[in-house]
C-alpha cells in the first residue's frame, strides 16, 4: 500500500468567491450547527462527525475541496484528515468564515 505524503493547501477567500459561479470548489463547513444554521458560505456542506461517514461515501475525492471553520485554524487539521482519507485536492480557507463574512457579506446564506 502506498503512503500518502501529500498535504492540504491554503486558499484565500477571494479565490473561493471567484470560483463560486463556476462551482469549481466543494466547500465543507466544520463549524457548530448553530453557527452554520445562522449563516454560511453559499452551497457549503455542513460536515460534522455525525455525517462524516456519509460524506466520505458520497464524495468526489478528486474535486477541489475547501474546508471552512471559524478563523482558519481548525480547518487545517480537518483538511489534513481529508488528505489522509485519499482526497487529492484539499484547501484550508485562510481566515475562515469570519474573514469571509467580513470581506464578502453579500456572499452569505442565512437560515
Amino acid at each position: 500500500m502506498l503512503s500518502n505524503d501529500s498535504t492540504f493547501k491554503h486558499i484565500n477567500v477571494a479565490d473561493v468567491v471567484n470560483g463560486l459561479p463556476t462551482k469549481e470548489h466543494v466547500v465543507v463547513d466544520i463549524r457548530d450547527a448553530n453557527s452554520y444554521a445562522a449563516s454560511h458560505i453559499p452551497g457549503a456542506i455542513h460536515l460534522t462527525n455525525d455525517v462524516l461517514s456519509d460524506f466520505l461515501r458520497e464524495a468526489d475525492f478528486d474535486a477541489p475541496t475547501v474546508v471552512c471553520c471559524y478563523h482558519g485554524i481548525s480547518s487545517q487539521q480537518a483538511a489534513q484528515f481529508l488528505i489522509s482519507q485519499d482526497f487529492t485536492d484539499v484547501y484550508s480557507l485562510d481566515g475562515g468564515f469570519e474573514l469571509w463574512a467580513n470581506s464578502y457579506p453579500q456572499h452569505i446564506e442565512k437560515a
